[in-house]
Parts: C-alpha cells; structure tokens; sequence
C-alpha cells in the first residue's frame, strides 16, 4: 500500500471537483481562498467578445450587459461563479479580479441565488472598493443577523442572515463592492457538521493516510489500508469505510479536499546472514554519510577490528579504533565521511589474544547511504561549510581528531599559528584558530557524553568557544557526533568570526545560557540534526527552561539551521538582533519543534526562509516578525499551534493584548505559501492578508513565486516585503516536499535530530503538552539524570586517526583556497569577498568605499590592490577571468600569475583565458577591484 498514491489521487481529485458546485442548496464561494481556476482563465482569454482583459490590474470585465444569467466565457460557465445569477445594465459591471483574489461589482448589480430553503444561513463577506464612500449590499428574502446587510460601512464586512422563505434570494450592491465570499448553509447543517460516524484516527507519519480537508480547515485522518472510499458527487458525499466491517463516516458537502501522506522512511536493513560460529550481528544501518552496525559479543573476545567497504572503498578498509565502541550488551561500529551509495559492507573480526579471528569474522552487506541534503543560505554559490565535501568525503588535507570524556583534556593536535605547535585540550585547539593561519580543515568527532566537568576549559558563561581571526578567513570546522548518543551535557556552543563551520549529530542538554550561540559576525555556518534538550533554568521568567537554544545575531550572516529535534524549547531560535547591516540571509528548514512555546524563529531585520519544518503542539507561537524583518514561510506543517505567524504590533500579536509579544518593536512582513494548520486548538489564532487587510498575521500568496505587492506594509513601522524569494541571484536551489508530507519527512529515519532520533527517547501527551508551557516535570528530570550507555572503546582511545582527507577542498597549511566549479562571482561591498572560493592570502586587505555600476547594479565598495595584496583561488576546469575596476580607477592594469595583463579603459575592465590550477591576481598599477567573474570555457 506504501505505493498507492501516483495511481489514487488524481482519480479522487478528479471526482472531487465538479460535486463541490453542483448544488447551490448549500455552498460556499470563497473567491478569495480558491481563486480563478486555469480553465477558467484560459475561456476568459479566448473570449474577447464578451470580456475585457485589463493587464495593468490582472482582471477580466464583462462588455455586455446581462440580464439574470450565468457567467460564461467562451461558452462556458465560469467555475469562479457557478450557479450564480447576474443582471447587469452595463458593461464593467462584473469583474473577475484575479489580482485582488475576489469577485468585484464595480456597477449597481444583481446576484441572485435560486431554490434556497427557509432557514438557510447566508454569509456574505465583501468591502467597499472606495476608501472615503460608504457602500454596501440591498436583500430580498433574507432576515439580517448581523452586519451590514441593507445598510453601508467603510469597513471589512461579515454579513449574515437567512433565508426567509423557500425560493431565491437577491443581493445588490449600492456602489463597487469587492466580494470575497458567499457562503450557504442549510438550517442546522453548520459550516463542518460531523460525519454521521467518526472513526478517523490521529496523525501518524508512521502510516499512510488520507487526508480529509473540511471546509472549516480541519482534517480528518485514515490509515490507507484500513479503509475504502467512494464519492457521490451528485450530493456532494464522501463515504469512508473499512475495508473490512459494516461503519460508514459520511461527510455531505463538508470536504474541500482528499490528499494523501506518505508514511515516514524507516531506513533499510543490511542483509544479515548469522552462521554458527562466527559473530552474530544484530542490525546494521546506513544514514546520512555514515552507517553503523550491533553485534553480539563473541566468546572470550577482548576486542573488535571493524572493516567497511563500498562507496569509495573499493575493499575493505579499516576503521579508526575510537568508533569500535563497547556498550556491554552489544558491540557497535560507526562509519561517517561516506559517500551516498546502496552497496556498503561491514566485517566484523573478533580479537582473541591480541590476534584477529577470521574464522569467527561475520559481515554485512547491501546498506544503504545517502547524503545530507545541502540546501539553505550556507550553500549559497557552491559553499560548502566544514570539514566535508558536498559528497560526505573529507576534504583535502583534513585532519580527524576525537574526542571522549576521557581525553577532551588531553587530545593534541597540530595548529600553525605564528609557527606550528601542537596544542592539548579540545578548548585550547579550537582557540588556536584565532589566529587566521590555519587552513587545514578539522573534523572533530564526539564520542559518548561530554560534561562540562570533562573539558579543558569553557568560556565562563556559554560554553566551547568556536572563534575566527574575522568573517573573511575559513575555518573549515566540522564538530559531529559518532552514532546514536553523542551529547554534550553541561554547555552549549558559542561561535563568533566563523566562517564555514558545521555542527551535527549530536545532543545538548543542560546548557549553560544558549545551546548554540552565533553571537558574532558569523558566516556559511551550518547546524543540522542535533537534539536539543533544555538548558539551565536563567534568572528571568521566561527562562525556565534555560536562554535560547539556537540564537543568531550580531550580523551573522549565510546561516542554515536545519533538521534538528527541539523538545520543549521555550525560546527556540532568536534570529537577528537591531545592528545588523547585513546581507543576513537565514534559513531554517525541515526542523522538528516538538511541543516548543515560541520564537521558531523570532526575526529582526533580517530575511528567513522558513519551509518544510513541523511545528508539532505549539503552545504560544510558531514565527514571530520584528524590526523590518521579511520572512517567507513556506510548506510548513502546523500541528496545534496557538499562532503560526505573528507580525508585532497587529494582528493576532494585539488581539489579546494592545501591548503585543514583542516589547513594542516594529513589525516584520511575512509572506505564506502552503502551509498546512490542523488540529488548532482552542487558542488558535491566525488571519490572512486577504482576510484583513489591516489587521493581518501574513500576506498569503497564491504560488511560491509571487510578489507581495510594496504597497501592502505592517502597520507599526511600515515595513514593506523584499521579495528575497523570488531573486534568483538571492535564493538557493532546494526542493521543498508538500506540507501534508513534513511530519512523516521530520519524524522518519532520516529525519530532524540524531541519527534514530538519538538514544533519549521522549513521548509527549498531546491532550496536556500541545497547550502548557511550564517545564514539563518529567522530561526535566530525565534530562538531569541522562546517563550515557557507553562504556569504553575496544580499541586504543588515544589513536590517532588513520583517515586522511582526499577530496576536492582544503589545501596544504597557507592554502585556503577552495576550487572553483561553475560561474564564480565575487565582489567586496560588505568588505570582504562575498564568495568562498575567493580568499585573500596576502598582508594587505583594505578596502575603498565608492559606487561603481557594471550591469545595471551597483557595488558600493572596492578592494585597494597594493603592494601587500593577494588574491588567491583554484579552478578545475579552464575558464575565463574577468575583473571589473572600481569607479576610482584611472589604471586598468593587473597581476595574474605574476604576469601583467593590460585592461580596457573603455569598459574599465580586463579579460583573459587561465586553465585549471591555483592562481593569484596581484598589484601591477595602483587601482581598486569591484568585481571578479570566473565564468568555464566550453570545449
């Protein structure tokens, strides 16, 4: 059944869109929601007889006047308007408003609505097109509730009423009128009446189900392979029932849609075949980049020799000693810097007197790895941040040291500085990179659980620093934990200056003030699939369960934060403070916020993207907008959440409280695409731009690529969208999964968090958790107790490590250039090169600020070439160089490979041919850069 959908839901979709309009006794129009269909659009343009296309405004106008018919074009019914009467004196009566998402009656007209019973409830929501006219709708046969019916306002309108007597109703506009919803509903049929049974069952990614959608946006959940549906589409009814037993859920004119989530990917099993007398194995798994395999401990064996083989090992090859770990019960191997591949193999060899069993060896084979999916802002132009090629290799020259509780202190490793020294103490070696000097990338791999007690030393207040020379100089720094139980208790991590620096796969609980700190000036950093658990309680309210767990600010820039587990966070993600100059483009993605209270993120000033993520049992808010922030929130799944999207200072953020969320600030835009809102509890709160245009939590746009018109801006601060999502020079390439497939992404086997969602396992009560925000008593003191299972490791913990990086990046000590693939294009407006493949290795980087224009844009900053500076990268391929001179110019003259080019004074720029190597532009004549473009050569 895991397989059924390619075949299924086109048949449903097809036979769910015609009974949706077939019968006017009880409908909903909701122009704005469902908006013009294609068919419609393209029988609207093919009929230029009848209806006038005004492309400035995007909306069709009828050129006859009508007199009690239906909307056709092209001889057809407008599906936008079925069953709906009009009369019309005029021409430009009617319009189908496609930009403004409604039905406009721009003339006096008449909508009439026939074969209504008494009773029946009619909802009208629509506004005066004027700004200073008050307009409104004239009734027959309708008894007003409440509203404007057969009166006038300026304001947004609900009007309700119903239906006096058998037979048809009339509404008329005394002046233009934007309609954006009718709705009929039969006397006691409600807006989602329950089916006449219900046996739907909860949200489980570890099935697939179907997906109800009502008209009241809740959903209904059915495991595929239980149930059976048919449609009657001539009564508008869906009829669930189980493939085996006599239940029918009926649901009469109440589901808007029928879609299907896939159940989450549980990995694949390596094949397994135990013969007497050899080491049994007990499972064994790929992941991402990394496999592992259990096995039982064999007879009189004091240790294990662990081989793995596929991908990029050709035959077997051993693994370091450190991942060879002994957990009593069983043996465990990890194996990580793995290519993606289906044909890896582990072979396990028992040791028995310092002497290799073979005849007792065991394997596995067929495991499947696949890679981390590199996308987000930190991957922008090719970058890839770490220790790691973008294929899960190590990159060149890269060393590997580990780290356990018994050597944090004492661990060496060779850094150059001034000179190279070798320094001891994983703090000591990381404070070593200070200096700038040292290219070499660095993987440090955590074994077990680290306690602050275990360190060599920490910064007082947060944790294990991670600090650049400044936000131009690599570090190619990869900090990740080996297996299922890597944590880090006690501290957090605190990164300032660092650019190109990965955390992943492993666990942080009770940390001192934030898990993750990006305090400063941060650059192509990526944190992905750690598990983060409460911090140490602070001294304000809102830090009972500990600061923030990852917080982004003082101009961090480029940043990914994606795939990670929080448990009951209460301040997620700050992202942004009030200083930032930027360019500070920040994505979060496909992270699992498991019953967290707010800030997912909470933005100032910069630009997010935040799709694919499951917000499961929010209990305060989900994406809060601050300070000009733009933030588009894109196939999200909310699950329970009390406020998806907050913008400060209006909206939902002021409904309760005039003084809002978030101290007063100016607000942010929020664009939303595709996100799903389900379950919603009874505190759920979120209105749409085309809902309210005011008092509205997000503009919700129609496709993933459209423009937030500049003229819609927040009401505190006035803060227009930038449309950084639709810059294709901006965005980075991803592919996002439809939001009814999040949870089952999030929660599966390649999932948020660890590598198995980690060794602490933790369920909440959704009937408790979805709405408290307290510290949850019981997680908090199994958080406290963690102890870790690990006992030692079979072989010699102080081993150095026998991997070697071999892959494209990295370079030997004074080299940090990283090979250039594909069009390169780097300039200096932030006072450094915006790209990574661009570095500066000389004495002399300084900068000139000035305006130059090439191609229409305009870099508002230059680097001076003197005699000190040095320009260095790499290309695998030949290519093309061309440098563009800044506006001061007067020379167009330049050094590549120590040999002078002469430019063009015309085009103040210079072109030549270089092949594939390592390369460096330097001074000939005095004159600033503006702009480099390395674009490959065809051949």
């Amino acid at each position: 059944m895991k397989n059924i959908y390619s075949t299924i839901i086109m048949a449903f979709l097809i036979c769910l869109m015609p009974f949706f309009t077939t019968d006017a006794v009880a409908q909903t129009w909701d122009f704005q929601e469902e908006g013009v269909s294609s068919t419609d659009r393209t029988n609207l343009s093919a009929d230029t007889e009848n209806w006038t296309y005004d492309a400035t405004n995007d909306r069709y106008s009828n050129n006859k006047a009508l007199n009690s018919e239906t909307l056709k074009a092209n001889g057809t019914e407008l599906i936008f308007t079925q069953n709906i009467i009009f009369t019309a004196e005029t021409s430009d009566a009617i319009r189908v408003d496609i930009k403004k998402q409604c039905l406009t009656l721009n003339k006096v007209s008449t909508i009439t609505i026939d074969n209504l019973e008494k009773g029946s409830k009619i909802t009208v929501k629509c506004k005066t097109s004027s700004k200073t006219e008050k307009r409104g709708l004239n009734v027959t046969n309708i008894t007003p509730e409440s509203g404007f019916f057969n009166s006038t306002s300026l304001d947004d309108q609900v009007n309700i009423g119903t239906v006096t007597e058998d037979g048809s109703i009339t509404l008329t506009n005394t002046g233009g009128l934007y309609i954006y919803m009718i709705s009929v509903e039969k006397e006691g049929e409600g807006t989602t009446p329950e089916p006449t049974t219900d046996h739907s069952v909860s949200l489980n990614s570890q099935n697939n189900q179907m997906r109800l959608t009502l008209t009241s946006n809740d959903i209904k959940y059915y495991n595929t392979d239980e149930v059976k549906v048919s449609i009657d589409r001539a009564n508008g009814i869906v009829n669930v029932s189980p493939v085996n037993g006599t239940w029918t859920d009926a649901y009469t004119k109440t589901v808007k849609n029928i879609s299907f989530a896939k159940a989450e990917d549980s990995g694949s099993e390596g094949d397994i075949d135990n013969p007497e007398g050899k080491v049994k194995i007990l499972e064994s798994k790929g992941w991402h980049e990394s496999a592992f395999v259990k096995w039982e401990p064999f007879a009189d064996a004091s240790s294990y020799i662990v081989y793995v083989k596929g991908g990029q090992y050709e035959e077997y090859t051993k693994l370091d000693d450190q991942l060879v770990r002994n957990y009593g019960t069983y043996g465990r191997a990890d194996a990580t810097g793995l290519i993606a591949a289906d044909n890896y193999s582990f072979k396990i060899v028992p040791v028995i007197e310092e002497k290799e069993q073979d005849a007792a060896a065991n394997e596995v084979t067929g495991i499947k790895v696949i890679n981390y999916k590199r996308e987000g802002f930190c991957f922008l132009n090719g970058n890839t941040p770490g220790a790691y090629n973008a294929d899960g290799t190590l990159k060149a020259n890269a060393r590997v040291i580990y780290v356990t509780a018994n050597t944090a202190k004492t661990v060496t490793c060779p850094v150059i500085g001034d000179k190279e020294q070798t320094y001891t103490g994983l703090q000591a070696i990381l404070n070593a990179y200070q200096k700038g000097k040292e290219t070499r990338p660095l993987c440090v791999r955590i074994i077990g659980m680290i306690k602050d007690t275990d360190m060599d030393a920490l910064l007082s207040n947060e944790g294990l620093q991670i600090k650049g020379k400044n936000n131009s100089v690599e570090m190619n720094i990869t900090i990740e934990g080996i297996g299922e139980d890597a944590t880090i208790n006690g501290f957090g991590f605190l990164l300032r200056n660092a650019v190109n620096v990965e955390l992943r796969n492993f666990g942080i609980l009770n940390f001192m003030d934030d898990g993750v700190s990006l305090d400063t000036d941060n650059k192509y950093c990526w944190i992905h699939n750690l598990d983060l658990f409460y911090g140490q309680a602070g001294g304000d309210s809102d830090q009972a369960k500990g600061d923030g767990t990852i917080d982004i600010k003082g101009d961090s820039q480029y940043i990914t934060v994606s795939s990670n587990h929080f448990f009951d966070s209460g301040k997620s993600s700050l992202c942004g403070m009030t200083s930032e100059s930027g360019p500070n483009y920040i994505s979060y993605n496909n992270n699992w916020f498991d019953h967290c209270d707010s800030r997912m993120p909470r933005i100032r000033t910069m630009s997010v993207h935040v799709w694919n993520n499951y917000f499961d049992g929010i209990s305060k808010y989900g994406v809060g907008a601050t300070s000009g922030s733009n933030v588009f929130v894109e196939s999200n799944y909310f699950r329970a959440t009390k406020c998806p999207m907050l913008i400060s200072k209006q909206g939902s953020d002021i409904s309760s409280d005039p003084k809002g969320t978030f101290s007063g600030e100016d607000g942010g835009m929020i664009k939303s695409f595709g996100n799903i809102m389900t379950e919603k509890t009874q505190y759920y709160k979120y209105v749409t731009y085309q809902e309210d245009n005011v008092q509205f939590d997000a503009y919700e746009a129609k496709t993933r690529d459209e423009q937030v018109p500049q003229d819609i801006k927040t009401l505190q601060g006035a803060t227009s969208y930038n449309n950084f999502d639709t810059d294709a020079s901006l965005m980075y390439d991803y592919e996002p999964v439809e939001a009814a497939n999040v949870p089952s992404e999030v929660t599966g086997w390649y999932g948020a968090g660890r590598m198995n969602h980690g060794d602490f396992k933790w369920t909440f009560n959704n009937s408790i958790d979805d709405t408290d925000y307290n510290v949850n008593k019981e997680l908090k003191e199994a958080v406290t107790n963690y102890k870790s299972s690990l006992i030692g490791i079979f072989g010699d913990e102080n081993a150095s490590s026998g991997e070697t990086g071999g892959g494209e990046t990295g370079g030997e000590p004074g080299d940090t250039e990283t090979p250039v693939e594909g069009e390169i294009i780097c300039d200096f407006t932030n006072g450094t090169p915006s790209n990574s493949a661009i570095t500066m290795t000389g004495t002399k980087e300084n900068y000139r600020k000035e305006d130059t224009i090439i191609d229409g844009v305009t870099y508002t900053n230059s680097l001076k070439m003197e005699s000190g500076t040095e320009i260095s990268f790499s290309t695998t391929e030949k290519m093309t160089l061309t440098i563009y001179f800044g506006s001061s110019s007067t020379k167009y003259n330049i050094k590549v490979d120590d040999v002078k080019i002469e430019g063009d004074s015309s085009s103040k720029s210079l072109t030549t041919t270089i092949e594939q190597g390592s390369h460096k532009i330097t001074k000939a004549d005095s004159c600033t850069v503006a702009l480099i473009k390395l674009t490959p050569i065809a051949e």
